[in-house]
């Protein structure tokens, strides 16, 4: 157990614990890079080893031993999906006044407050900066040396986030937060101003594709390679990867192409949009859609580029330089940004496969091929 566990990032991680070594760990800390790029992981292991019961060392630098109590009760909550869907459906069987009121939170330690998106919207709700207000204030912490709150995604509601600022502009002694984003941007400026941030950058596709063979020896070389491009640096991402699932989405993400970029069927892509309904099932599936087609568009930017070496989608090379053929970067841009809008209406419980269906008329209007 310890440090030697996260891969990459080596300076990175170096300096932040050499900031736990030196006492002076910051009070608000940005810890911004893709998804999957174990931006959580790593903020678990800064709480592990800042109240580590038994310290240890490795390189000349603090490490955590992993087996102590403040360590293991902290590591419970890397299961974090598993975590939030336990609350989500508990606070399904309250009643509706009750359900209203109820945020969703984890704390697997006493000291250590996770605040991850609460659905439908999956944004952070005022409710729940509320609570960590509130925890940092007045519950010092019991077993910890430092009261860790992490905020696993910078989409925060107005209200939340300006709330968010008065822990930052005055936060106790005894607290750490950590705001974890995949783009920093999305947080106001007055929240980055007040926090010291940290990126981690991507790996090499080289070195994911070393770590899926060790790791995911089932892949076939070719899927390996796919796997690695696909994961864009991240080492959660390419581990984690259901190709199947992937494929299966982009299968639909290629049919809002087709239907934009060349002779429209609109049978089949209403019949492979109609899937992506109302419920978490739906929500799940939209959210994989959005992300393969994003690659899409940005391989056929590479391609218009100049730069198809850079594509991720390899299998797809052949058909997306014909879908590219005379496409311009104004389209482009025009797909980037319907690809947002879908995403900011599914945040207000717009019909997902409707979003969809006009996302596609929208591009294919654009095509002035």
């Amino acid at each position: 157990m310890g440090f030697q566990q996260f891969l990459g990032n080596t300076a990175t991680v170096t300096h932040l614990r050499e900031s736990v070594r030196s006492g002076r760990f910051p009070h608000s800390l940005i810890l911004a890079g893709p998804r999957g790029a174990g931006k959580y992981t790593l903020a678990l292991m800064l709480a592990q080893a800042v109240n580590c019961l038994k310290p240890t060392e490795s390189g000349g630098l603090p490490d955590f031993c992993g087996v102590c109590s403040n360590c293991t009760r902290i590591a419970v909550a890397a299961n974090l999906d598993d975590l939030v869907a336990e609350s989500v459906a508990a606070r399904e069987d309250l009643r509706e006044t009750d359900k209203r009121e109820t945020r969703i939170l984890i704390q697997t330690h006493p000291d250590v407050l996770i605040v991850p998106p609460d659905p439908p919207q999956l944004m952070i709700k005022l409710g729940q900066v509320r609570q960590a207000i509130h925890v940092a204030y007045y519950r010092p912490p019991v077993e910890a040396r430092r009261a860790f709150t992490i905020f696993t995604s910078s989409a925060f509601m107005k209200e939340a986030a300006n709330s968010l600022l008065k822990l930052l502009e005055e936060p106790p002694e005894h607290t750490a937060l950590i705001l974890l984003a995949e783009n920093p941007q999305e947080l106001l400026p007055t929240i980055r101003s007040r926090a010291v941030t940290h990126r981690l950058g991507p790996l090499p596709a080289s070195e994911l594709e070393t770590l899926l063979a060790q790791r995911r020896p089932e892949l076939k070389p070719s899927d390996r390679a796919l796997a690695a491009r696909l994961a864009e640096g991240a080492v959660g991402r390419a581990l984690s990867l259901d190709l199947g699932a992937w494929l299966a989405s982009r299968d639909d993400a290629l049919v809002i192409l087709r239907t934009a970029l060349r002779d429209p069927d609109y049978s089949a892509l209403f019949h492979a949009t109609e899937s992506y309904r109302a419920g978490a099932d739906g929500q799940e599936k939209t959210v994989s859609l959005l992300r393969a087609l994003g690659s899409l568009v940005e391989d056929l930017l590479l391609i218009v580029a100049g730069t198809p070496s850079l594509i991720r989608n390899l299998d797809l090379a052949a058909e997306l330089a014909r879908l590219s053929d005379g496409l311009t970067v104004d389209w482009i841009d025009g797909a980037a940004r319907a690809l947002v809008q879908v995403e900011q209406g599914m945040r207000r419980n717009l019909l997902r496969s409707l979003s969809l269906d006009a996302m596609a008329l929208t591009l294919s209007a654009g095509n002035d091929r």
